[in-house]
């Protein structure tokens, strides 16, 4: 699902050039609905539903309505529902970053570490805000080319160049500081 999600858009923009709007957007539905009851039957939970589940809405909605607005709003209201994520883990002290990083990394993490990665729910908080606010202004403003891009690709650059500042600002500076 990670690589149709990086050519989701401009595979789209680039069929309803050939094709008419309302068969690339049921071919979409379609796709979504396949991996919706695939995700389903794989018994996964119901978090593991949101996204497919919201793709299945938007596509409905942009059918009925022949929007192309709506299909370019996916990647505004998946960035938000994760910035709100994080905002919440950030008031409500969940640590999603501590967890991420404890899922993914085996060794154990020092004192210091886990203090320094307690606090980078709030960062994410401000990635995810830019994140959203990059998508809003690309939708509203921009034409489908740069949309396509920013959709597929360019978020990903944003996450990674903040996930690297994040991990080299921890190595360099950000654990020091929880060692006073």
């Amino acid at each position: 699902m990670k690589f149709a999600n990086i050519i989701l858009a401009p595979m789209f923009v680039f069929l309803i050039h050939y094709f008419e709007f309302r068969m690339v957007v049921l071919a979409y539905l379609l796709m979504a609905l396949l991996y919706f009851v695939y995700q389903f039957f794989k018994k996964k939970s119901y978090k593991d539903m949101v996204i497919p589940g919201i793709y299945v809405i938007a596509l409905c909605v942009a059918y009925y309505f022949s929007s192309f607005q709506t299909i370019k709003y996916i990647p505004v209201t998946l960035s938000s529902i994760f910035l709100f994520l994080f905002i919440d883990s950030h008031y409500n002290k969940r640590y999603m970053i501590l967890s991420f990083t404890k899922k993914f990394y085996k060794r154990e993490l020092k004192d210091e570490e886990i203090e320094f990665l307690k606090k980078g729910d709030g960062y994410w908080v401000v990635v995810m805000l830019v994140n959203t606010l990059i998508h809003l202004y690309v939708v509203n403003f921009t034409n489908d080319i740069i949309w396509a891009f920013y959709s597929s690709i360019g978020w990903y650059i944003l996450f990674f160049t903040a996930l690297f500042a994040q991990i080299i600002y921890g190595k360099v500076y950000g654990v020091k500081v929880h060692t006073r």
